[in-house]
């Protein structure tokens, strides 16, 4: 009875020595690759991230590295963000021309919908796209710019035009078309935006200041010495 259980112990031993080898190895391949795809996947990320810039500013407003000029803005109402977001700044050459915000429509038929909203310093709107949604293929997707060129209507709206009262859907008395049947996700983007309109105006100063220059540093004299 005991060489049996021995045995069996001694199996046991086996397979687990076996089974921690091809862990180690499992672990080791996974980690090999993804340090090899890692940077590969960034390069994506960053090539998608500065293509999705460009199409909500026009070239003629920025000289600038678009991405590196990214800063960090604290959760606002306004933008409807719970989570720090992002901000680029657009220049040509020292001036700052315009800012593209991160914002969300909380309130659309199937979900948060994501946005980048372009403006230029006099508070007017370059562009807009969707960056996430949940929103029923084949109805209230036509907010996305490969499926319809609806999300161009807000190109060159501010918060005087059109005036407040008009900045609704055809439906609620404003200005802004909705395909039948799906007003609901057209409704709460049209909100988001002038939200993010509204955000840009009453932190404008701020936003579109330029850097504090830097301090000389004082200069130490050395002192002559005595002979």
């Amino acid at each position: 009875m005991i060489p049996q259980i021995k045995a069996a112990g001694s199996n046991a031993l086996r397979t687990g020595t076996i089974l921690f080898v091809f862990a180690l190895v499992a672990t080791a391949l996974l980690a090999f690759t993804f340090a090899r795809t890692e940077p590969t996947i960034e390069r994506s990320r960053q090539a998608e991230k500065l293509s999705l810039l460009t199409q909500v500013l026009p070239p003629a407003l920025y000289d600038n590295d678009l991405l590196a000029s990214q800063q960090t803005l604290p959760p606002h109402e306004l933008l409807g963000t719970r989570q720090p977001t992002a901000m680029w700044i657009a220049r040509r050459g020292e001036t700052i021309t315009a800012v593209v915000l991160e914002a969300i429509a909380p309130d659309g038929y199937g979900g948060s919908i994501d946005l980048v909203v372009g403006i230029d310093v006099d508070g007017t709107v370059t562009g807009v796209r969707v960056t996430a949604h949940r929103e029923t293929p084949g109805l209230g997707d036509y907010i996305v710019r490969s499926k319809s060129p609806w999300i161009e209507q807000f190109v060159g709206k501010s918060l005087v035009s059109p005036e407040t009262k008009r900045w609704k859907v055809v439906k609620d008395g404003g200005q802004f078309d909705a395909r039948a049947g799906a007003t609901i996700t057209p409704r709460a983007v049209v909100k988001a935006v002038r939200g993010a309109l509204d955000y840009f105006a009453r932190h404008r100063a701020a936003l579109v200041a330029p850097p504090a220059p830097e301090k000389p540093k004082p200069v130490k004299q050395l002192k002559e010495k005595t002979p």
